[in-house]
């Protein structure tokens, strides 16, 4: 009733999902495990992704918890290619189950790499910048959504907390999104957030003359202890994870040349404040 290959980007989204509606539920892994006739530790590996469930034990799993039919259907179905190692997720899964994937990889990793080329990493924004960047979703939605990224947060000063590693192209720090006062803020957040142990902010500067990785757009690199790691791109409508080694060995060596490229922690730090002071000096200069 079960496939081995887990470890897949879909497999732990899937298995994030389940865990969530069990919890939700108000059911423990053992009550599952009985109802499924099976152990709790195989359940959980269901739960973590670590082991691929089989469409009919997603329906029976889903089934014993009482779930409606539309989201049992789509949950199955999620399991019929939840073994392979590449996902493309369209737009119609709806925000809250990308977000439940999204933590479901930081959560488990032991390492994270954001190379950010559009916006300041979700995991180091601020509630206002977020919110500027949400602006078009109706109001009720975009302030749930601002609660969830901000609390995000959280897994960067967890006690098992991921070394976070974000290498942010120069031109994000000059976008003023949100107003340049919104803007100063998150700078100011950003150069402090540094601080931490187990954060490292690099800059890469703008006016290179020669290519590098970053020239090709944002991507993060999530590795785990004991899996292959995966690759999160996220597009206006869509996202893709990459999990086959092939994939994941080359977004490896694309971090490796882009430390090279950019600037040190101590330098991008001084640079992220320069730029804060800049801005916040014009601001108050009253420029637009």
């Amino acid at each position: 009733m079960a496939r081995n290959s887990g470890g897949t980007p879909k497999a732990r989204a899937l298995g994030a999902e389940l865990r969530e509606i069990r919890e939700n539920a108000g059911f423990t892994l053992r009550a599952v495990a009985r109802e499924l006739e099976t152990n709790h530790v195989k359940v959980q590996r269901y739960e973590t992704g670590a082991t691929v469930p089989s469409p009919e034990l997603v329906a029976a799993y889903l089934g014993a918890l009482g779930v409606s039919a539309a989201e049992r259907e789509r949950l199955v179905e999620m399991a019929r290619d939840a073994d392979q190692p590449d996902w493309l997720s369209t737009g119609s899964s709806g925000p809250r189950k990308e977000l439940t994937t999204l933590i479901e990889f930081e959560r488990s990793a032991s390492r994270i790499t954001d190379v950010a080329t559009g916006v300041i990493p979700g995991l180091l924004q601020t509630s206002d910048y977020a919110r500027a960047i949400m602006r078009m979703l109706p109001v009720d939605e975009r302030e749930q959504r601002v609660l969830m990224r901000i609390g995000r947060r959280e897994i960067l000063t967890t006690r098992n907390a991921p070394h976070f590693v974000a290498i942010i192209t120069e031109s994000v720090l000059d976008d003023p999104i949100g107003g340049r006062e919104v803007m100063v803020e998150q700078l100011r957040h950003l150069a402090k957030t540094a601080d931490a142990d187990n954060i490292e902010i690099r800059i890469l500067r703008s006016g290179a003359t020669m290519w590098h990785p970053a020239h090709m757009g944002s991507f993060i690199l999530f590795e785990f202890p004991k899996a292959t790691p995966i690759v999160h791109m996220e597009q206006y409508h869509s996202s893709v994870s990459l999990h086959t080694p092939g994939n994941a060995h080359a977004y490896q060596e694309a971090v490796t040349n882009l430390h090279e490229v950019a600037m040190s922690p101590d330098a991008s730090v001084e640079f992220i404040a320069s730029r804060a002071d800049e801005m916040e000096d014009d601001s108050n200069d009253g420029t637009s």
